[in-house]
């Protein structure tokens, strides 16, 4: 399935939509609050490789899509403070445009679906050491029951004695789904480092296969049609592609703050398109010319 990759024409009907629900005929739909995280290794040549899993196509939301993994915030990602190594809830809420508590609970929930859906845990026993080997039968049995909810992940922690080393995590962007959707998430997007001694699992039970690909390479298929993106995720993987290595895409996620993106309807052509960030569009004028 080939997924029109940005900028691209919208049909004439979805741009009416998008002016009925900006001129207030309809209203948009309430967006939940998310956290995907960009994990990274280094490939062969030192370049970033990204993982990405493709999602069900039966799911109600980017079915068949390849993804980062993520998902929404679990109202227990708020039960109660964790122990917490790195930067404090005070520091990422300012980095994060919110709230300490909505701070903590997103910073909760990227770990959390990391584990979920890639065996990956961004966590330790002390602020300097992180958890080496998560494949054993008694993880799994963890993290499955923190797929079905049968588990907190802050219990999770407490649990087993751990911390959430926040340090290794660092923030990208921002993605808000548009308003003409019927689901809508607001998105934060942080990047990791895949940890030393730790191995990705193909464990989702939301996705149908994963891939280690180079994050220029994974761009450059969604540009010829053998993986199927949202924009988010294709700007997401050209930008970082752009960086030359994984320490540079976490240099450079260092300072960065986040403000909420919202594609919107432009003009394109004699037609129209969704907009990206400014920052973004010398990249793909790039590649289309």
């Amino acid at each position: 399935m080939r997924i029109p990759l940005p900028p691209v024409p919208l049909p004439g009907h979805v741009a009416d939509l998008a002016a009925e629900y900006g001129d207030g005929r309809r209203q948009a739909a309430e967006p939940r609050d998310a956290a995907t995280v960009v994990l990274q290794r280094p490939d062969a040549q030192g370049r970033p490789e990204v993982y990405l899993l493709r999602r069900q196509t039966t799911m109600d939301f980017a079915g068949g899509m390849c993804v980062f993994p993520g998902g929404g915030v679990d109202p227990r990602d708020y039960d109660h403070t964790v122990a917490w190594a790195g930067p404090q809830p005070a520091e990422w809420a300012a980095r994060l445009g919110t709230t300490e508590d909505v701070a903590r609970a997103l910073v909760c929930a990227a770990v959390r679906e990391t584990f979920e859906e890639s065996g990956v845990l961004l966590a330790g026993t002390s602020a300097d050491s992180v958890v080496a080997d998560t494949t054993g039968d008694d993880w799994e049995a963890d993290r499955v029951a923190l797929e079905s909810r049968e588990l907190s992940m802050t219990d999770f922690l407490d649990r087993r004695g751990l911390v959430l080393r926040t340090d290794l995590l660092g923030i990208w962007s921002g993605w808000l789904t548009p308003v003409f959707e019927p689901k809508r998430y607001r998105t934060w997007f942080f990047v990791a480092r895949l940890p030393e001694g730790q191995v990705t699992r193909d464990v989702s039970s939301e996705s149908s296969e994963v891939v280690w690909l180079p994050a220029a390479e994974a761009a450059d298929q969604a540009d010829r049609g053998e993986l199927a993106m949202l924009p988010p995720t294709y700007l997401t993987c050209l930008e970082v592609g752009t960086l030359g290595d994984v320490d540079a895409v976490l240099a450079a996620s260092q300072d960065r703050t986040v403000t909420m993106f919202m594609p919107e309807v432009e003009p394109l052509g004699d037609g129209f398109t969704l907009s990206m960030p400014e920052q973004l569009r010398p990249l793909v004028a790039a590649r289309r010319s």
